[in-house]
């Protein structure tokens, strides 16, 4: 697929085929496109859990909300930021941005990859950190930053939301 196909192609999906399982091969591709983001320093902050577990999927779903498209998905990969990898070069701002920022780039390639790869996901940000960390048992150094349900889509992409316009959105200083 072409670039821009993939930009306007990605949806948030919260319906998946359920006759359809995802290759590991396919998520190890998804996983490659993540650790090719950049990153402030290239500190690369990101560590990625990978979850089939259908009882671990089902714990994520509670942590979201009850979010129930969570545990339907047949595989998440939850995103988690290292602060301290970033902190080691760039102290506080490292600890409380950049690796955030890195982490969320990583995922944003995850959800392009998945597009490209006629795969859905959806980025879920609504979550209890603390309930996400127990249900994988993260360690203390890694912070959930983004759940990724991934799997084939369900049904067609549908309508977009519209966008806010340029002119809107944008300031131009010269």
């Amino acid at each position: 697929m072409e670039f821009w196909d993939v930009i306007h192609a990605r949806r948030s999906v919260r319906q998946f085929r359920q006759d359809k399982p995802v290759k590991e091969a396919q998520v190890e591709k998804l996983l490659e496109a993540a650790i090719r983001a950049p990153s402030a320093g290239n500190r690369q902050p990101w560590h990625f859990y990978v979850v089939w577990s259908q009882d671990v999927k089902d714990g994520l779903a509670a942590a979201a909300f009850d979010q129930t498209f969570v545990a339907e998905a047949p595989v998440v990969i939850v995103v988690c930021a290292d602060a301290a990898r970033s902190a080691a070069r760039y102290g506080s701002r490292g600890r409380d941005l950049y690796c955030i920022q890195d982490t969320a780039i990583a995922a944003t390639h995850i959800l392009l990859a998945a597009v490209d790869m006629g795969l859905g996901a959806c980025w879920v940000g609504a979550f209890d950190e603390e309930q996400a960390a127990a249900v994988l048992r993260l360690p203390a150094v890694l912070r959930p930053v983004a759940i990724l349900p991934i799997g084939y889509p369900a049904k067609e992409g549908g309508a977009r939301t519209p966008r806010r316009s340029m002119q809107e959105v944008v300031t131009v200083v010269k």
